[in-house]
């Protein structure tokens, strides 16, 4: 089953690969071939060169500086750059806050702060989860006071992706302290510069660092930088993370996956012939292939009813495709680490930071255990798949 796209859209398909050929630089293309931890620069660089283009805020509407992609065009743009080894957006600015702000924000806060996600100036992270609140963020606890043109924030958030590189921080805080925990939540702008924010690295088990702890102690935020009404934060997360579910569905990812997992398995040989050609294992990658093409045009469904830079999907459409887009994600590392065999057994944290020979199918074998490890938390991060699964039941079954 094949996606049939207009003669107009395999133009536009054409149009993304040339741009990658001839802009993508050659140094950040080889970190994502072999799978290797992105620093800052290699992904703002390659974000300011697709600001240049007008491509950076891809999902972003004309009005708001976007190209207005339809649907098919930032799905076949997200596949193309998967397929071109291209790093992940980081979607914090674009695929997050930034449609808060402009569907809700103050034209202050649109001047202040579209501009530098649509250039890719600014990094942004994400303030939600807490200690005692993960995926049930309606318990989370960090305070903001009302000190009249301002609020005095205490608390801490945990599990902060790349809060080490970011500028500013949307973040959830109890303002109020009402009978229904979700009514006392309001949504900040933090400045990581501000005093009183302490950032913590947590160090992952195949040795990077992406994950943060954030220790917010009597930090100062104008009132400016509410967005939206006090006590609505709630809603407006739910909005986000609608986006972020469709966000975590992973195609882009798990396309670049899919093709590795070829180039691995062609290469490693398995009784005197490679490895894909092997009926068990090659049942095993087209099973997870199907499943890929399935989740392909159910995300395409789902982009098709946000519009350009519009509604969100639903909840129970945007869990689904969050359970699915890690699970099959996960899957693939799985078949990775098999392909690796005896060769991939042994994790190698230097190599995830680019060091060491990177040449060959050594370096991709080698790889696979670090990737697999990091990839555990796919089906917990942006809300654990048991809670999509409780959002489905009761959104969708009405259970």
């Amino acid at each position: 089953m094949e996606l049939a796209f207009s003669p107009e859209e395999r133009a536009f398909a054409d149009e993304v690969r040339s741009f990658i050929e001839e802009n993508l630089p050659r140094d950040i293309s080889e970190r994502v071939e072999h799978d290797l931890h992105m620093q800052r620069d290699d992904s703002m660089r390659w974000q300011q060169i697709l600001a240049q283009k007008g491509w950076h805020a891809y999902t972003w509407p004309v009005s708001q500086g976007g190209p207005g992609w339809s649907a098919t065009q930032r799905f076949i743009f997200e596949v193309v750059s998967g397929e071109m080894n291209c790093p992940t957006i980081q979607p914090f600015g674009p695929r997050m806050v930034g449609p808060v702000i402009y569907n809700f924000g103050t034209e202050a806060q649109k001047a202040q702060h579209l501009p530098g996600i649509r250039d890719s100036t600014v990094w942004w992270c994400q303030g939600y989860s807490e200690p005692q609140s993960g995926s049930d963020l309606a318990s989370l606890a960090t305070r903001a006071e009302d000190h009249g043109d301002h609020y005095v924030v205490t608390g801490q958030k945990i599990w902060t992706s790349y809060a080490h590189f970011a500028d500013w921080m949307f973040c959830l805080v109890r303002t109020g302290r009402e009978a229904r925990p979700q009514s006392g939540i309001s949504f900040l702008l933090i400045d990581m510069k501000s005093p009183g924010v302490v950032v913590q690295p947590i160090p992952m088990l195949e040795g990077t660092h992406s994950f943060n702890a954030v220790f917010l102690t009597d930090v100062q935020v104008p009132k400016s930088n509410l967005v939206g009404e006090e006590g609505r934060g709630w809603n407006y997360a739910k909005f986000l993370l609608e986006h972020e579910r469709v966000e975590n569905s992973n195609i882009g990812f798990s396309t670049f996956a899919m093709r590795r997992l070829h180039r691995i398995a062609s290469e490693v040989m398995c009784h005197g012939k490679p490895l894909i050609e092997d009926p068990l294992f090659s049942a095993k990658v087209s099973t997870v292939k199907a499943q890929l093409k399935a989740l392909e045009m159910n995300t395409l469904r789902a982009l098709s009813s946000m519009g350009s830079g519009g509604s969100s999907p639903g909840a129970g459409i945007a869990s689904s495709l969050k359970i699915r887009g890690t699970e099959i994600g996960q899957r693939i590392t799985e078949l990775l680490l098999e392909a690796a065999g005896p060769e991939g057994q042994q994790l190698d944290p230097a190599l995830m930071q680019g060091d060491g020979d990177l040449t060959g199918i050594n370096a991709s074998v080698r790889g696979a255990p670090a990737n697999y490890f990091w990839r555990r938390a796919m089906s917990i991060y942006g809300g654990s798949n048991e809670i999509q699964r409780n959002i489905i039941a009761k959104h969708v079954l009405g259970l």
